[in-house]
Parts: structure tokens; C-alpha cells; sequence
């Protein structure tokens, strides 16, 4: 992901969640075999950015060699929520919305 798509995934996310109201979303990142510090970074500010506007975000697919780097490199993803998969992630925002 280059630092142009994933501002433009920021940007476009968040009028979908202004469009449609929405209360969660989930982003799969299963395809990423490499997420940057300013990719990850700009995943975590828009997972923050949603939930400022009332919706959840569930961060998906992680691969095991990007969840080693992002911690290598330091990148936090505090109160961001991720789940395994695309499955679980489903289930996991399903509860973050019925909760509210």
C-alpha cells in the first residue's frame, strides 16, 4: 500500500461513514504482505477518525510477518480493534454495534 492509497482509503472511508451513517466497518488488509509505518499509521488515525464519528472499526487479516514488523518498528495500534479474519471480525463488530 502506498502512502497515496492509504490517505485515499482514509479519506474514502470516512465519507462512507458520513454517507451511510454507519456504525462499523471493517478493513481486511489479508492481501498486504508489507504495511509500512505511515500505512499502519494512517489505519490506526482512521480506525480513531471513525470511531470520533460513531462508528467502529475492525482491522482484519493481519499476516504474521506484518504484525512483526509493526512491532519492530513500534507501531502501536492502541484502541484499534482487529480480529483474525474477515469472519471474525464480522462477529467481533457485530458485538461493538449491538452494544451500543
Amino acid at each position: 500500500m502506498t502512502d497515496t492509497e492509504a490517505e485515499g482509503l482514509q479519506k474514502d472511508l470516512m465519507a462512507e461513514v458520513s454517507r451511510y451513517r454507519a456504525r462499523g466497518i471493517v478493513v481486511d488488509v489479508t492481501a498486504l504482505d508489507v504495511l509500512d509505518s505511515f500505512a499502519a499509521r494512517t489505519l490506526r488515525t482512521t480506525a480513531h477518525m471513525t470511531r470520533l464519528r460513531g462508528a467502529h472499526t475492525v482491522l482484519v487479516g493481519i499476516q504474521p510477518e506484518v504484525a512483526f514488523a509493526m512491532v519492530q518498528l513500534g507501531v502501536a495500534m492502541e484502541h484499534v480493534h482487529t480480529a483474525l479474519d474477515l469472519e471474525e471480525g464480522l462477529a467481533f463488530l457485530d458485538v461493538l454495534v449491538r452494544r451500543q
